[in-house]
């Protein structure tokens, strides 16, 4: 797309505070405050601001497969709402499938499958792993179906567009938060790190963003302990390196570390001693930092990646322009600017349960 083009497609903004993105009427959530990767795909794109909007209406019932790793965690919830919420905006037809966890690639590769047998015009993918399904997915580029990476990352060179923000970025902001408050030559503190399930893409760039950000600090990285994002698989976790490390000062991983670390440091009277962080956010993280028991978060807005997909895929069927590279945004949330921010754009509604289906 060239800068021509770019300029009708998307209005360029400028970022200014978190409560900026979001001006207009509350019942509309664009345009949103993303950045652009040129080239597309590529590591070393560059990141352009621009203020994404979406099309007002599709222009037909296009039929639309979403496959999600899992729906465990208020993380994919929030997807789930943003993919839902599109869909049902612009007028098509979605299905939503949960492969059941990280451990079951084989299971959604089968799914995608049965999408695609079925008739699906366009696959949204929540990948289980950056590389396992390499071969499923030149299958369905072969038909001429778009796939549209949604944010875990997937390196095919068969995915038509990404929405999804970078998880170095998401992992450097946390390292980044930790580094500033224990600079070098000030005292050393260990950190427990917990980035989530080994293998999968999001997880790499996410551990290795981390690591880059609190090099040459006094923060003192534990082994890293991978797990599925399961709440009894992170609390054992937990309770393993807690067991080993009697002077732990900090607990850092996924959501879902994070909402099982403060039930646990109570439980052990640890709460004062032992602070906790998360390198994303859900509804359970942010009532986390609300309450004092989370220091803070970075936010990579999840509703909005799962419109944009949906968006992206509509704009790809009917031949528009599209970005094919985007994702929101990033920024911290801490008890600073909690109250400034739209907690709609970057959470799912309280009481919002998971949804598989839009006619």
């Amino acid at each position: 797309m060239n800068g021509s083009t770019l300029r009708a497609f998307f209005v360029t903004a400028t970022l200014s505070t978190a409560l900026g993105w979001h001006v207009g009427a509350s019942a509309q959530w664009f345009p949103y405050q993303a950045e652009a990767t040129e080239p597309a795909f590529a590591a070393d794109g560059k990141k352009t601001p621009l203020a994404y909007s979406p099309l007002p209406k599709a222009a037909k019932k296009w039929d639309i497969c979403v496959s999600f790793p899992h729906m465990k965690d208020a993380y994919w919830l929030g997807v789930d709402y943003g993919v839902v919420e599109e869909s049902r905006r612009l007028g098509v037809k979605m299905q939503v499938l949960d492969a059941g966890g990280y451990t079951n690639l084989g299971k959604q590769i089968s799914q995608i499958e049965d999408c695609v047998a079925r008739g699906a015009q366009a696959v949204v993918i929540g990948a289980i792993s950056a590389d396992g399904l390499n071969q499923v997915l030149k299958t369905v580029a072969a038909k001429k179906v778009p796939v549209i990476d949604l944010v875990n990352g997937i390196n095919s060179p068969d995915v038509s567009a990404k929405s999804l923000v970078s998880f170095y970025t998401m992992g450097h902001s946390t390292g980044e938060y930790l580094a500033s408050k224990h600079p070098a030559g000030s005292p050393a503190v260990k950190v427990g790190w917990f980035p989530g399930p080994a293998g999968a893409g999001w997880v790499e760039a996410a551990h290795k963003g981390f690591m880059d950000a609190v090099k040459g600090s006094a923060v003192n990285v534990l082994e890293p302990k991978y797990g599925d994002t399961g709440k009894e698989a992170q609390s054992k976790l937990i309770e393993d390196v807690l067991q080993g490390q009697p002077d732990l000062a900090y607990v850092a991983g996924t959501a879902v570390t994070a909402e099982a670390a403060t039930s646990i440091l109570r439980a052990r009277g640890l709460d004062k001693k032992v602070q906790v962080l998360s390198f994303y956010m859900t509804p359970g993280v942010y009532d986390g930092i609300q309450k004092g028991r989370i220091v803070a978060a970075p936010a990579d807005s999840m509703v909005i990646q799962g419109r944009i997909a949906i968006d992206q895929a509509v704009r790809l069927l009917e031949g528009k322009e599209v970005h094919r590279h985007v994702g929101p945004k990033i920024f911290v949330v801490d008890s600073g600017n909690l109250k400034s921010i739209r907690m709609e754009d970057i959470l799912p509604p309280n009481g919002f349960k998971p949804a598989f289906e839009v006619k």
